[in-house]
């Protein structure tokens, strides 16, 4: 069964190295902020420093309750590598009950 909830949001963010992709992900889950997180290649285009750069970058989806999007947000900024890294939070509009019920279980009260 699903149900429709906006406590839920995934947040995301990117990364130019798969194995610290990897790792931020992994800190972010053991630090209960999101409980799990999805890391996956993608190729971005985007405008940076006057000109359109391209580059292979890792995406990382972090699945959280919607009051912790701003802890896991500062989390991300602070142990991101990137001058201004990515870090959008979009709300979960409907979703399966019981894993939305795990995502509240497996991230912690702050």
């Amino acid at each position: 069964m699903t149900t429709t909830n906006r406590a839920f949001v995934v947040v995301t963010t990117t990364h130019d190295d798969e194995a610290k992709a990897r790792t931020l992900a992994a800190d972010v889950v053991r630090a209960r902020l999101a409980a799990c997180a999805q890391v996956y290649p993608i190729r971005s285009v985007y405008w940076w420093e006057g000109e359109v750069q391209e580059g292979a970058e890792w995406r990382i989806d972090f699945k959280t309750r919607a009051a912790l999007a701003g802890p896991l947000a500062r989390f991300v900024e602070e142990e991101h590598e990137y001058d201004t890294p990515e870090v959008v939070g979009v709300p979960v509009v409907t979703g399966s009950a019981a894993y939305l019920d795990w995502v509240n279980a497996e991230t912690a009260d702050r």
